[in-house]
């Protein structure tokens, strides 16, 4: 089953998000829990967690993106 993994909200007041860092590849095998990307708010840089457990096919972003809370952005096969 192919899964759109959405960015979730990093905190109250955040809408969006830039991407710094992509820290998995594409055909990696995740866990659910395993950090795919670092993101900079405007006060702090947060690692974002995959919520599922699956193969990574392909990211939706790259770095310097700009992102917003329920953005898809990565698509993992989930068994």
């Amino acid at each position: 089953m192919l899964t759109k993994v959405k960015m979730p909200r990093v905190g109250e007041n955040v809408n969006s998000v830039f991407i710094i860092e992509i820290k998995a590849e594409i055909g990696q095998q995740i866990n659910t829990g395993d950090i795919l990307l670092s993101v900079e708010t405007d006060k702090a840089t947060i690692d974002v967690e995959s919520p599922v457990a699956g193969k990574i096919l392909e990211f939706l972003v790259k770095i310097d993106d700009e992102v917003a809370p329920g953005d898809p952005y990565a698509t993992i096969e989930t068994a």
